[in-house]
């Protein structure tokens, strides 16, 4: 006998194809001899474990404070906490306390991921535009959910306004099912850092689509990573809100990349009115808000320490950033066209000049010890160390136009692994380089 699923419960009984290809690792994952560079997980040491200790002390301490801490909290969140990012947005992130006046904070149920969720299910589906290469993970999602994504090319600067309007136009009348824009403004998997004029010019686009479609189309930026901003030389990045004067911006952030995951906090910033009302309601139908124990840990964090763990945080990956990228150019360098990445966040995002990284490829199947070579997988079943990295396949959209560009790209994370690991993935990776040379067909 069979289930009556929904569409979107249809296409998800089958993974995804990034979900597929970690959890086929993830089986017999062997730590400390397998080496993943795909998972974007935060590293260990940049979690600050005692100050959490404390953090929760504190609040358990003070319930004129924090009250009622291990209850159910609200649907919009802690207000300790939404007064402590508000606080934090103004003095430490250069958001012109005029621009937040007008504007309300929202925390999801579980970290930036459930609001990610919760905007496809509160906005009507249709078209969707954003990057290509795309944040893979969240796109997937939006069309198993019966959205459409229109990925645009983007730059070094992140999406490409002139590409954006050549693809607008091309839309015709299918301009009338716009649903929303959104932007990871360090982008993920490309690493790309949008630009402040890139952001601004981003805004006047909603503005306008929204003038003309007579109703909001809204332009949501994602700052996952702008938090993790560990180059020197990237200065002044701005608030897309600087810029909105119909109130089509929406922020998105999260405390994941800085203080723990586990805390699972992640905050939208915009207008108030009926989108920010469903979206609390989505909060609360999904199990009444965030656990409000650690909403009011990640207040009293961002209120004691957010400036000494955002300069540990940053110190930590700099050094990291740095290093990886010298080994990047050390190992692959001869074979690259492109490398990205290594300022903000943790991530790099290489395009190869003539080798393919998809799954099928040469370069793939050494690096994961299935090229049926027992000389390259391992004697008697007993596999070599294997690399894992995300397929530029999967990253860009397979009906955009950089679907050839991205059998040639892969994405490196330099968060969870320490340095000598990476140092020796890289180096598999050039022997998986000169391995695809020796067994590719002309």
């Amino acid at each position: 006998m069979e289930f009556r699923f929904s569409a979107y419960g249809g296409m998800s009984t089958r993974p995804s194809p990034v979900n597929q290809m970690m959890a086929d690792f993830a089986t017999d994952f062997r730590d400390g001899v397998d080496i993943n560079l795909g998972v974007g997980y935060v590293n260990e040491s940049t979690i600050p474990a005692a100050r959490i200790l404390e953090a929760m002390e504190a609040v358990s301490a003070h319930p004129e404070i924090y009250r009622q801490a291990f209850n159910y909290g609200g649907p919009q969140g802690s207000p300790n906490l939404i007064r402590a990012i508000r606080r934090f947005l103004v003095d430490h992130r250069n958001v012109p306390e005029r621009v937040l006046a007008g504007k309300q904070i929202i925390l999801g149920a579980n970290g930036a991921t459930s609001l990610l969720e919760g905007m496809a299910d509160v906005l009507a589906p249709g078209i969707v535009i954003t990057s290509d290469p795309m944040y893979y993970i969240y796109c997937n999602t939006l069309e198993r959910k019966g959205f459409k994504i229109l990925a645009v090319p983007e730059d070094a600067q992140g999406v490409d306004p002139e590409n954006l309007h050549i693809e607008l136009d091309a839309l015709g009348t299918d301009r009338e099912r716009i649903s929303f824009l959104y932007f990871v403004t360090i982008n993920n998997p490309s690493c790309s850092i949008l630009s402040n004029a890139r952001r601004h010019q981003l805004v006047q686009i909603a503005t306008k689509l929204s003038h003309e479609q007579g109703r909001i189309i809204p332009v949501f930026f994602d700052q996952a990573y702008e938090l993790l901003v560990h180059d020197p030389t990237i200065e002044g990045l701005e608030s897309g809100m600087l810029h909105d004067e119909l109130g089509v911006v929406y922020e998105l952030g999260t405390l994941s990349k800085i203080l723990a995951p586990a805390l699972r906090i992640g905050y939208m910033i915009g207008a108030p009115g009926p989108f920010m009302n469903a979206m609390i309601q989505k909060t609360s139908d999904v199990g009444f808000s965030a656990p409000l124990i650690t909403q009011e840990m990640s207040g009293y964090l961002l209120e004691h320490y957010v400036m000494e763990q955002l300069r540990s945080v940053h110190t930590g990956y700099r050094q990291k950033a740095v290093e990886m990228k010298q080994a990047i150019d050390r190992e692959l360098g001869p074979f690259l066209n492109d490398c990205r990445g290594g300022q903000a966040g943790f991530y790099f995002y290489l395009t190869f000049q003539d080798i393919e990284t998809h799954t099928q490829s040469p370069f793939f199947r050494y690096l994961t010890r299935t090229t049926g070579q027992p000389e390259m997988d391992g004697p008697d079943g007993q596999k070599f160390a294997r690399v894992i990295y995300i397929p530029g396949e999967y990253c860009v959209h397979p009906r955009g136009r950089m679907v050839e560009q991205g059998r040639r790209q892969l994405r490196l994370s330099y968060g969870f692994e320490e340095i000598s690991h990476i140092s020796m993935a890289l180096n598999y990776m050039h022997d998986a380089a000169k391995y695809t040379f020796c067994n590719t067909i002309p």
